[in-house]
């Protein structure tokens, strides 16, 4: 735990569309919360399973009674939405660290699209609240299976901004499902584009307006989740500042193998999501398996998300 945890009560659980929880968290004294900016998320600590997880805020960042997050009930879960469905009951307690923002907004863009497939749609409905209240020009493409399984739709029909909604269902009409060579603008400095949902929903609109010219700096993206291979071929690690060197086995991770002589890394999301694990590199060729660090920043070699990342051959680490 840090000095940037603390304690937080759920006042209100709303069941959504599709499985998806809307729960909101105030402070248990009644004060307000810590201010955040669009794209921030919640780090919240899961004690029966002993993990953490992390979930986008969606609530509006001028709301200073409350953060709201949605849940989605994945049944493809490794435990952490089944928890939070499970446990986050009105007036249950949680361990919270944040919020933080691995994915902030550019305020000073002139158009902004935000995609949001499925429960990616969650930082997108927070960025169109801030780019509505500073009278910028926007628009919010949200795709889901079905209109009968999407979450907050209600909400964002009666919002300030629904004209410059455009939702995409899988089981329509081929006309109004996301075509992106129609529905995203030309390549401009002052255009910024943010995605957020499952993987191949991901891969498939970086890849694609990338191509069409869009530069990767301008292409903004957050994984909640990613399929990730952690085996490789072993490599030793060796640590700075403690002397301590290991080796990593085929099925282990850098973490791990640690953890097991006594050194620490933090880990949350065990998917080189979330970049809680970055850890400094002072030597080595490093096999990046992550979602979380830029190409440019993969490039310099100086930084691994140890939970996933690999090394070729033996890695010096800063620690």
């Amino acid at each position: 735990m840090t000095e940037n945890t603390t304690t937080l009560t759920v006042s209100k659980r709303i069941e959504d569309r599709g499985d998806i929880a809307r729960i909101q968290l105030t402070t248990k004294d009644g004060s307000d919360v810590k201010a955040f900016t669009a794209g921030a998320h919640l780090d919240i600590y899961l004690p029966k399973e002993d993990m953490w997880r992390q979930y986008s805020l969606c609530s509006d960042p001028a709301e200073t009674g409350f953060y709201e997050i949605g849940v989605l009930k994945d049944p493809n879960s490794r435990g952490g939405s089944a928890a939070v469905h499970r446990d986050a009951i009105e007036g249950a307690e949680f361990t919270i660290e944040g919020p933080r923002n691995h994915f902030p907004l550019a305020e000073n863009a002139t158009f902004t699209v935000l995609l949001g497939g499925g429960i990616g749609v969650t930082p997108m409905i927070a960025m169109a609240k801030r780019l509505h209240a500073l009278g910028k020009d926007f628009v919010l493409h949200y795709c889901t299976r079905s209109e009968n399984l999407t979450a907050f739709k209600d909400a964002l029909d009666g919002s300030g901004f629904a004209d410059k909604i455009a939702y995409h269902f899988d089981d329509k009409d081929d006309a109004q499902r996301l075509d992106l060579t129609r529905d995203i603008p030309e390549p401009s400095a002052d255009t910024h584009l943010y995605v957020c949902g499952p993987q191949g929903f991901m891969d498939w609109v970086i890849s694609t307006t990338e191509a069409a010219g869009h530069a990767p700096e301008n292409v903004h993206r957050e994984y909640f989740s990613a399929d990730v291979d952690l085996s490789g071929d072993s490599f030793e690690v060796e640590c700075s500042q403690s002397g301590i060197t290991v080796t990593v086995g085929p099925d282990d991770t850098i973490a791990r193998a640690l953890a097991k002589e006594g050194i620490k890394i933090e880990v949350k999301c065990e998917e080189g999501v979330c970049g809680t694990c970055i850890t400094e590199v002072l030597q080595g060729d490093i096999e990046h398996r992550d979602q979380f660090l830029t190409e440019e920043e993969r490039e310099d070699m100086d930084q691994i998300c140890a939970c996933c990342s690999r090394g070729k051959g033996k890695l010096v680490l800063e620690i």
